[in-house]
């Protein structure tokens, strides 16, 4: 749906009506823009917006199948800007995934924005609110659209550095209420952002950043009179550089977000393989322990199996044992005290060794 449409002409916002005719009136007098919301758009929602836009095919295609890379792509004076946006959810420590798409064409800004992460309302009222940067045109607005996603990176970038430094803790700490499941899921967060942001950076680095390949630098030698290049106050043309200076500041947070996201899955990579050899030593340890025992145990069960039988003279009986001509009464004490002595000494060989 629809959730706002308005006109700006010198920053200042415009009740806009019918959409083909301020449309054309925007147009011929090369004054303003036109900037129109949409949330989880029906095909025939987006039909109709543009029926009055003309999008390039291939852009529409883009935005009815959703799901994209994120991604910038020009076409014939006209840009597309796929944004994939992030939400940590604190509940479950997981990163919720989004998507918005920026059209910008001659005399108009279309938002498409798809998943409850990052509301671009707040946006539109903080431009509103800045007439100035605001009148510099579609691209101060996809400037802030950007500016506003990658500043959501960041903060769930220091959500997953929390998390990462928990789990880092419990792991070194020897403790083993920690499972691989935990790290894996973080590792597969980490990859959430890393699909959002590494071809973001990629994108903007060739249209916005690289001056030779700059899109904005291009549609102002051209003089096509794209918003791009123009400001929206009267067609009066600004400085390529006054608008790139805002994208190069946000590729700037781009970048620093990409590299947390490297160290990040590095550092969980080793995380896990310390865990998975912390496992592995605790098991061996574990399996020391119970072989030490079974040792202790085989002991007097072995003594008891072979003479246990063979005695007379035990509690409750009455007769003796004989060894030759001789009566011995007390060999059922002996034998109990070889096989205490025995496990004793087993214990503290086993407890000198490290097995307990």
């Amino acid at each position: 749906m629809i959730v706002d449409q308005a006109i700006y002409r010198e920053g200042r916002r415009v009740v806009c009506h019918d959409l083909s005719d301020e449309l054309d009136r925007l147009r011929r007098e090369d004054n303003g823009f036109l900037w129109i919301g949409l949330k989880d758009p029906t095909d025939a929602e987006f039909a109709l917006v543009n029926d009055e836009l003309q999008l390039h095919p291939l852009a529409v295609e883009d935005a009815v199948r959703g799901d994209q890379r994120a991604k910038i792509e020009t076409y014939e004076g006209s840009l597309l800007a796929v944004l994939k946006t992030l939400r940590y959810v604190e509940e479950t420590s997981d990163v919720e995934t989004g998507e918005v798409m920026v059209f910008l064409g001659d005399r108009f800004v279309v938002t498409v924005r798809r998943g409850e992460a990052n509301p671009l309302a707040g946006v539109r009222h903080r431009m509103e609110d800045n007439a100035e940067h605001l009148s510099l045109g579609p691209a101060a607005v996809l400037h802030a659209i950007m500016d506003s996603v990658v500043d959501n990176y960041t903060l769930v970038d220091a959500e997953i550095h929390e998390d990462l430094e928990r789990i880092e803790q419990a792991v070194f700490s020897g403790t083993r209420d920690i499972d691989a499941t935990a790290i894996y899921r973080l590792k597969r967060e980490v990859l959430e952002i890393r699909r959002a942001s590494q071809p973001l950076a990629e994108a903007m680095l060739r249209i916005f950043v690289q001056p030779s390949r700059s899109f904005i630098e291009q549609q102002q030698r051209h003089g096509d009179g794209d918003e791009l290049g123009e400001a929206g106050t009267g067609g009066e043309t600004i400085d390529g550089s006054e608008v790139l200076a805002f994208f190069r500041d946000v590729q700037d947070h781009l970048l620093k977000v990409n590299d947390h996201v490297e160290s990040y899955d590095r550092l969980l990579s080793d995380i896990l393989s310390a865990h998975l050899a912390q496992i592995s030593v605790q098991q061996n340890d574990d399996m020391r322990k119970i072989s030490a025992w079974v040792a202790i145990a085989a002991v007097p069960t072995m003594i008891a199996g072979i003479y246990g039988m063979n005695f007379h003279t035990i509690p409750e009986l009455e007769a003796s044992f004989r060894v030759g001509e001789t009566e011995f009464y007390y060999g059922y004490f002996v034998i109990l005290a070889v096989m205490i002595g025995a496990c004793l000494g087993l214990f503290r060989a086993f407890k000198r060794s490290g097995w307990l």
